[in-house]
């Protein structure tokens, strides 16, 4: 029987630190924020469903959130200065992405690589990668928030320039998320379980 190591690769996730570059006051890791951004991702999903009139399968969007930045197993969070500060490294890095995905379904029983491989590379449905993508920012405004409300202001100018980002995406689902949800996270724990 050949050695089948996709899971134990994924479960390397947690000791993978985002936000690299950052005075941290909580670290996060991989894990936490992928199962954050399939919560937001399931929830967009949803919001376009109910209110939009949308046909999104909510499920699959959350399942594609949670292995989004698997390759970073491989690859480490290359802080996004770096990622996107030109067109070639953009080029560059996607190719070694795809080299990460392909060793990390290398590592998965054969019937099962085809599954996986559509998994990690984001499907082929648009509507759903931009919700995930939209999941994806609204998680790293949220953590920006957090830090400034821990009196971090190493987070100021990225919670700025983050928020911007979403807005600029014009994505509905995600300007509700802005509206209905983001507050909250500004409030204490007394505060949240008063209402």
């Amino acid at each position: 029987m050949s050695k089948n190591n996709f899971f134990a690769m994924i479960s390397r996730m947690k000791y993978i630190n985002r936000w690299s570059l950052m005075r941290n006051t909580v670290t996060e890791n991989l894990s936490e924020h992928s199962l954050e951004v399939a919560f937001i991702a399931h929830l967009l999903c949803l919001i376009r469903n109910k209110r939009f009139g949308g046909n999104v399968n909510a499920e699959r969007a959350a399942v594609i959130a949670m292995y989004h930045d698997t390759t970073e197993i491989i690859t480490g969070d290359l802080p996004t200065p770096v990622k996107y500060y030109n067109k070639d490294i953009r080029e560059i890095y996607g190719d070694i992405e795809k080299n990460a995905a392909d060793k990390l379904v290398s590592q998965l029983p054969d019937d099962l690589k085809d599954e996986y491989e559509e998994i990690i590379s984001g499907g082929d449905d648009d509507e759903i990668k931009s919700l995930v993508k939209a999941a994806d920012k609204i998680s790293a405004l949220i953590k920006c928030i957090e830090e400034r409300q821990m009196g971090n202001k190493d987070f100021l100018q990225a919670e700025q320039s983050t928020l911007r980002s979403i807005k600029a995406m014009n994505i509905k689902e995600a300007d509700v998320f802005l509206e209905e949800f983001v507050e909250g996270y500004g409030l204490t724990l007394d505060e949240l379980t008063e209402q």
